[in-house]
């Protein structure tokens, strides 16, 4: 079995105009003083990390990985959450979506889209020069506001749906491939690929691309009431990457997982930083230490009520507490035998 990297840290929420936040030496000073061995980059901010410099110039990708080096750390993935949302998006939610694309493209949906592409096509071959070999994004969505059939969905419409979607990431995925990297779409309300049926559906359209893959994200599972253990048994072969994020749901006689439209305080299912909400991250732990994964457990703060650098200093500890040294030995080999094909069926009661 092999052993589960960590802790690592994604930066998105911690960024600000503050320091240490404000530029990646101080931020990578930061999440290593707290323990973190990692960071998992996101690529919306140029200021922070330069996605068009890096897929041209192996020179900056150097100095990217030596600045991180110097802190102690290492970059466990990029991040193209913003813009993989953007390779597809239903009409009905582009004003709101708008805000994740570069400000001459807004009221454009065509070339957002076009731009959305070509950044992923970046981040891949960014992340072969930076020596990644797994990628982490969203894969946006054309479906979503059909998700509760009312009116009843049209005949063919999923299909065409995810057909369309495959359309659209098969070039970048082949790309992907081309450079040697995983692709793994954090399954999250919002996307087409939200749950296990839905990745099924995209695995399938893509003819079960290779490097379609999944970063497991247990919190979304909660507020979906889907159960998070069973899903690791199911899809352990595509999990390749590991969002270490709490969440809980309280149950009422008030709103349900749809949330009622509330603020993320008031909803009964709502994130928690580690170990304030009521995900079994030790069961997590050893079914993915089981099943082998070898990627890097990444906390990703979320929570509605503690403050994010009280978040990120205790999920540091908790993502070491949880990290299982594998056993290289079964407990009962002090009584194992030596054996052969004849004492096998003596024992058997066989000639």
């Amino acid at each position: 079995m092999n052993k589960i990297k960590g802790p690592a840290i994604f930066l998105a929420q911690f960024i600000s105009d503050e320091a240490p936040f404000n530029n990646f030496k101080s931020i990578c000073q930061w999440a290593a003083s707290l323990g973190y061995k990692a960071i998992q980059l996101p690529t919306s901010n140029p200021e922070l990390f330069d996605l068009e410099k890096a897929a041209q110039s192996q020179a900056y990708c150097d100095e990217v990985t030596g600045i991180a080096a110097q802190a102690g750390l290492t970059i466990s993935e990029l991040s193209t959450h913003l813009q993989g949302q953007l390779v597809a998006v239903h009409p009905a939610y582009d004003e709101m979506f708008d805000n994740f694309a570069p400000e001459q493209l807004r009221g454009n949906p065509a070339g957002r889209t076009q731009w959305a592409i070509e950044q992923l096509m970046m981040a891949a071959k960014a992340s072969k020069q930076l020596g990644l070999t797994t990628h982490v994004t969203f894969s946006g969505a054309l479906l979503w506001h059909t998700f509760y059939p009312w009116p009843q969905r049209p005949q063919g419409l999923v299909e065409a749906g995810f057909t369309e979607l495959a359309k659209r990431w098969l070039p970048i995925l082949d790309y992907f491939d081309e450079m040697g990297v995983d692709v793994c779409y954090e399954l999250h309300p919002g996307e087409d690929l939200h749950d296990g049926i839905t990745f099924e559906r995209f695995l399938a359209a893509t003819n079960n691309h290779p490097r379609v893959n999944i970063l497991y994200d247990p919190s979304h599972f909660v507020l979906q009431q889907l159960d998070y253990l069973s899903f690791i048994d199911i899809y352990h072969k595509r999990i390749k990457a590991f969002h270490v994020k709490d969440a809980e749901f309280n149950q009422n006689g008030r709103s349900g997982i749809y949330g009622g439209y509330q603020n993320w305080q008031d909803r009964p299912g709502r994130f928690r930083s580690l170990g304030d909400g009521q995900i079994d991250f030790k069961s997590i732990f050893s079914k993915l230490t089981q099943y082998e994964f070898d990627g890097w457990a990444v906390l990703e703060w979320e929570c509605c009520i503690k403050h994010p650098e009280d978040g990120a200093r205790e999920g540091a500890k908790f993502i070491q507490d949880h990290l299982i040294r594998p056993t290289a030995k079964a407990f009962d080999d002090f009584s194992a035998m030596a054996t052969n094909d004849d004492r096998n069926k003596r024992i058997l009661g066989i000639k």
